[in-house]
């Protein structure tokens, strides 16, 4: 959902990193004979993500001859990319290549493991594909599970291949109860295709990112809310104003869909919290 530059490495120059230093001479003659159907499962990926057509892989494809599923995924990614000295410098390359440490899924919690894009249990051709690898969070992780698109508009958003930050589309308003709270939603640009809206949505949906970022905004209010009434009584709403505009002008700039600038701006724009509905 925010976007990442895509991991240098093939498919192949990931896989051949896992296997070449396999202990068990039989084993690792079938797996690095098996680099070939590799590659390939990498190539028509990527052919894939280039048309916008991940949801109609078929994971049949993304097997490979003469190895099982699970022989693939617990030689080549758990013992291979994870547990080797190779693989994992690779795996911690890929992890670390998110802008401070910040879930590429969520764009709020702390990256902790790498996430396979597509299933690796479904698409084990693919389980140390770096663009099949993604930095996220655990809770980010857990959610997304085994989930596979079914169609174009269950396709999550892809931190590699779609550049969506480049549009406004997260937006947020003032709940006005008691306390008052910050609640959020996609408001997409009007020149948006419907399949992204709907991609959009999903994602947001799925990782439940409304009720994230409500209450990491209605944290932010709680610790603001001395100094606003501090400017209250100093300025009146006019004050209060600024500065939220300015705090929400500083974080947008950077992060123009973060949490945090959509939080300033959505509460700048609140006449009612402005004039002191953040005191009750």
């Amino acid at each position: 959902m925010w976007p990442l530059n895509p991991p240098a490495l093939t498919a192949r120059d990931s896989y051949d990193a896992c296997v070449r230093n396999t202990k068990d001479e039989e084993r690792r003659n079938r797996l690095l004979m098996a680099g070939d159907s590799v590659e390939a499962a990498g190539d028509r990926y990527r052919q894939a993500a280039q048309q916008g057509i991940l949801h109609e892989l078929d994971s049949r494809e993304f097997t490979v001859p003469g190895l099982t599923p699970d022989e693939l995924v617990r030689w080549v990614y758990e013992n291979g990319m994870v547990g080797s000295r190779d693989g994992r410098a690779l795996y911690e390359q890929i992890r670390g290549a998110a802008p401070d440490q910040r879930c590429p899924l969520c764009g709020h919690g702390v990256v902790k493991t790498l996430d396979h894009f597509l299933p690796k249990r479904m698409f084990p051709a693919l389980c140390v594909d770096p663009l099949n690898l993604v930095p996220a969070c655990t809770d980010c992780n857990h959610i997304k599970g085994e989930h596979a698109p079914t169609g174009a508009e269950t396709t999550l958003l892809h931190p590699y291949l779609d550049r969506i930050d480049e549009d406004s589309w997260l937006d947020a308003q003032v709940v006005h109860n008691s306390p008052s709270w910050v609640a959020f939603f996609v408001s997409p640009p009007p020149d948006w295709a419907e399949v992204l809206v709907e991609r959009t949505r999903y994602h947001f949906t799925l990782f439940t990112l409304a009720e994230v970022f409500a209450l990491q905004a209605n944290r932010t209010v709680s610790n603001i809310r001395y100094t606003l009434t501090a400017m209250l009584a100093a300025g009146g709403s006019a004050m209060v104003r600024d500065y939220l505009a300015s705090e929400a002008e500083t974080r947008l700039v950077d992060r123009p869909n973060g949490w945090e600038g959509v939080t300033y701006r959505a509460l700048a724009h609140d006449d009612a919290f402005c004039s002191g509905a953040f005191a009750t």
